[in-house]
């Protein structure tokens, strides 16, 4: 598949409130907003990097949308699909980070009692000239989303529009006092079914392949499912394994020049993956890697997304 048109990415757009290290951004000071969310940090990444992309979601009439209107502006992401709910406020995500810089979601902020914009996620008309539609497993979460997500890959399939899949597994926004450690239960996982079998790529974390398919080879994923999608699995610093296009392969971690926070960084893999999407596997993987590495390097998700000359450069620098 040739990428010739633009991406769509669906779903999610809120502010990241990175805690201290070691600290609990719900009391801890000072604490550092980022704008995020994987599908806007995914929209923003194949900006930078050159790729035609548009982002569809939803936001609270507040400053936090704003400034998302703002940033979709400055990096040329077409936002015509940006919806604005004057009754519900923007998410914010309290991200904890060990002294490492790993991160892990613990809960919100600034609800006022009728939930987050993004769960209220209207109608939406997907353009008939995209190539690919990027989404996550969150919109899946309330009802109102889900059932937009739902009409929007119907759309898809009726336009020809391939589905790209990061499962972006995240309990919290199905369950505010769920551990944000647990693993999906069976009914999400029904939930997420129609999904996972209508995607073209599927992206996972090692453990989100373990827990929705019993396996991190991904041939066997690709096997479980009645599309046999190319499927790739991460594991953090750990080697990326893939299976696509008939072939299989892994690519180890790039160490990144300093590491600041993770937040972001499989999203900008996920950038990196469909820009080079042309390449053969090996080169896609491997481009994809150095953006998730490079972001590492940086404050939040977005801020620290790589341009493609500064991708070819850090590669050009390991050789």
């Amino acid at each position: 598949m040739q990428l010739s048109s633009m991406v769509v990415c669906l779903g999610e757009a809120l502010v990241d409130r990175l805690g201290p290290l070691g600290g609990d951004p719900a009391v801890d000071g000072p604490v550092d907003d980022r704008l995020g969310g994987a599908p806007a940090n995914v929209a923003c990444g194949l900006a930078r990097l050159g790729t035609p992309v548009g982002f569809f979601g939803c936001l609270g009439d507040d400053l936090i949308g704003e400034q998302f209107s703002a940033l979709f502006q400055q990096r040329g992401v077409e936002s015509s699909g940006l919806q604005m709910n004057p009754d519900r406020p923007s998410r914010i995500v309290l991200v904890r980070r060990n002294q490492k810089g790993e991160r892990q979601f613990q809960g919100f902020a600034g609800d006022q009692g009728q939930g987050f914009a993004d769960q209220a996620l209207g109608p939406i008309h997907l353009p008939k000239g995209a190539c690919w539609l990027l989404v996550g497993t969150i919109p899946l979460a309330t009802a109102t989303s889900a059932s937009t997500l739902k009409a929007v890959l119907d759309q898809a399939r009726q336009h020809g529009t391939a589905v790209a899949l990061d499962v972006n597994w995240r309990p919290t926004f199905w369950d505010a006092a769920a551990d944000p450690a647990a693993g999906p239960s069976s009914d999400a996982i029904a939930v997420m079914r129609p999904l996972l079998e209508q995607a073209a790529l599927i992206k996972l974390a090692r453990e989100e392949a373990i827990w929705l398919f019993g396996s991190t080879d991904p041939q066997a994923i690709s096997a479980q499912l009645p599309q046999a999608p190319d499927v790739v699995v991460t594991d953090g610093a750990e080697p990326v394994r893939w299976w696509m296009d008939g072939a299989s392969g892994t690519q180890p971690a790039f160490q990144p020049p300093q590491v600041v926070d993770t937040t972001g960084a499989g999203d900008a893999f996920t950038a990196g993956l469909l820009h080079r999407w042309a390449a053969a596997p090996r080169e896609r993987i491997r481009f994809a890697a150095a953006c998730g590495a490079l972001v590492c390097g940086g404050a939040g998700g977005i801020d620290p997304q790589p341009t493609e000359a500064q991708v070819e450069a850090f590669l050009g620098g390991l050789s």
